[in-house]
């Protein structure tokens, strides 16, 4: 089992900034890749922003130009990056990483969004 570990959440104005950060207690490099998802209510979870073991990336639609998912190899976190916050945007935002065995959850993060 892998734990993580999430920070970062919080409450901002629309076309703000917030930086979601998700430490693993394992080295990324174990790990084939990890994401954010987010959920938000009365609607089904989404992947946000996800990176393989290689550094490839890829985003939903809804946040291309606007979120950044990027690493800290040495501190085995992945971070998310949120520019430009919508109100749509509103919901928990969850950290995934994924291995050949198991698929492990974060306690997720609250980011709301003002109007």
């Amino acid at each position: 089992q892998v734990q993580l570990v999430e920070s970062g959440g919080g409450l901002v104005q629309a076309g703000g900034s917030l930086r979601l950060s998700c430490a693993a207690s394992v080295s990324i490099f174990r790990l084939n890749a990890m994401g954010w998802y987010r959920q938000a209510p009365g609607k089904q979870r989404e992947l946000v922003a996800g990176i393989t073991s290689g550094g490839s990336t890829n985003y939903a639609d809804s946040v291309k130009g606007r979120f950044t998912i990027s690493r800290d190899n040495a501190k085995n976190t992945v971070y998310l990056q949120m520019n430009s916050l919508k109100p749509e945007d509103t919901a928990v935002y969850s950290c995934n990483a994924r291995t050949i065995l198991s698929d492990n959850w974060g306690q997720g993060t609250q980011v709301t969004v003002s109007s």
